[in-house]
């Protein structure tokens, strides 16, 4: 019996030792893992909404509280020659395979779209993979969030053959970012003066 307990003892205090330790590595790593994502993810999806850019929105970016889901959130501003042109939110929605991730452009002016960009999907190679390409993603530019919708829909969005349900993930993140940033602009105006 004192075997028992002891070897209970042991793997507790190992099993403690672990999870600390791996808890602790997670907060050390955080900074980092987001920087990468910052970098190498959603810093060419901004190219793809805005080209023209010449500041850094990674390095200018700011972080909001989404009052729809109380999460924090990330504002790319995106400036050309010094003036603020756009701000760029990434919204969700559901996709074949899991969550499609899109990088939204809003024009302060007019709250129309200046473009879009997808950051992450994990669709169907050769079909769902198209709502990447250059054809389907503008679509998306100069029309309003309203006029964001499939055709099928009342919208103005052509489906791409085949990848329905890609496209209406893509369509379902761009007014996930709408509704972010129709919540926020106030906030992002004050924020980017």
């Amino acid at each position: 019996m004192r075997e028992i307990l002891k070897m209970i003892v042991v793997l507790t205090c190992i099993s403690g030792i672990s999870g600390f330790a791996l808890s602790s590595l997670k907060q050390m790593t955080a900074p980092t893992i987001e920087l990468q994502l910052l970098t190498f993810v959603q810093g060419p999806s901004l190219k793809q909404v805005l080209p023209d850019y010449t500041n850094d929105p990674v390095q200018e970016r700011k972080k909001f509280t989404n009052p729809l889901t109380d999460k924090p959130v990330n504002v790319f501003p995106l400036k050309v020659d010094g003036e603020l042109k756009a701000v760029a939110i990434e919204g969700f929605g559901g996709g074949y395979g899991d969550n499609i991730g899109v990088m939204v452009g809003f024009d302060l002016e007019d709250n129309k779209l200046v473009g879009i960009g997808i950051t992450t999907m994990k669709e169907t190679p050769g079909l769902g993979t198209r709502i990447a390409e250059p054809d389907f993603r503008a679509q998306f530019n100069g029309i309003s969030e309203s006029e964001a919708k499939l055709k099928s829909q009342g919208g103005v969005i052509d489906a791409l053959s085949g990848a329905t349900i890609s496209s209406g993930g893509t369509v379902a993140a761009v007014q996930d970012a709408g509704k972010i940033y129709s919540a926020l602009k106030a906030d992002i105006l004050e924020a980017f003066k």
